[in-house]
């Protein structure tokens, strides 16, 4: 494989996805999206400073505040999924029906070099929406109300690890089937990922009430969906270290805690596993696409 072509392919796509305004578009709903997020927090943040007066209650403050900031960056996270997904959900197939990549693959480009190059444009993309999103959020906590996650850096790396992971998987699609077929497959399977997460965190209630089967089987599900796709799991991880201590002691005191955050720090094997299904994923595509009829 040659670096040179593959940095070029990487280069075009970029090019691409700004002559086509995707950049833009996303662009301009994030921006509106920022928008909204200071002036609720901005709001919030006034208001509730007028009427607490105790230790408590602005203990009690500071929880709300983490909390808010953890659904921005929560809000952040699914933008950034589904820009992943509807950046490369045609990345291989679009170009086939369009004919395109007959013109392409005429010059001395071999098809791995292809898909590679698309998968790091792509990933490049969505690593600076995300940092740049993610950061934004957390620049308005801190001049809005003082407020500082412990713990960003892995944080966004995980973040980082699930858009890459969600790539991957719609980029492999492309080279199988349809543009059509390959986005229902892959906006399924990121919904049935949040399900799962939902699932095992209702299983984790159960069993931590009554010790029941059912309870049981509910984290067998969950655990079992997070293997085929561990985005949601990834999400979980990274909002662990997005959470202040005083949050992190009210989730634990919650035994469950909150449906869409984590109380503990993601296993070890979670992320070697989801870096080895980039790998094998993005292996996939490139063998996949080497044996299909143009």
């Amino acid at each position: 494989m040659r670096p040179t072509y593959v940095l070029q392919i990487a280069r075009f796509t970029l090019q691409e996805a700004v002559s086509r305004r995707l950049i833009l578009a996303g662009v301009l709903i994030s921006l509106g999206y920022i928008g909204l997020f200071a002036l609720g927090f901005h709001f919030a943040y006034d208001k509730s400073i007028e009427t607490t007066t105790s230790v408590e209650s602005r203990l009690s403050l500071g929880v709300a505040f983490a909390t808010l900031t953890l659904f921005g960056v929560y809000v952040v996270n699914y933008l950034a999924s589904f820009l992943a997904l509807f950046l490369s959900v045609a990345a291989i197939s679009g170009e086939i029906d369009s004919g395109t990549l007959h013109a392409v693959l005429a010059r001395p480009l071999r098809r791995s070099e292809f898909v590679i190059g698309r998968w790091l444009g792509y990933a490049v993309m969505i690593a600076v929406y995300i940092v740049a999103m993610t950061g934004l959020v957390l620049l308005i906590a801190r001049l809005i109300a003082s407020y500082e996650v412990p713990d960003p850096l892995p944080a966004l790396l995980l973040m980082l690890l699930e858009g890459v992971l969600l790539l991957t998987l719609s980029l492999f699609g492309s080279t199988l089937m349809p543009t059509l077929a390959n986005g229902i497959v892959v906006f399924t399977l990121l919904g049935l990922a949040w399900l799962a997460g939902i699932i095992e965190f209702v299983g984790r209630l159960l069993t931590a009430a009554s010790n029941s089967t059912g309870g049981d089987a509910m984290l067998n599900i969950g655990t079992a969906v997070s293997l085929i796709l561990p985005s949601d799991a990834l999400w979980r991880g990274a909002s662990y270290y997005l959470e202040s201590p005083s949050m992190l002691a009210v989730l634990g005191a919650a035994r469950g805690g909150i449906p869409f955050f984590s109380s503990t720090p993601p296993a070890p094997a979670l992320v070697v596993w989801a870096v080895g299904y980039v790998v094998v994923i993005l292996a996939g595509a490139v063998l996949a696409f080497r044996r299909r009829d143009l």
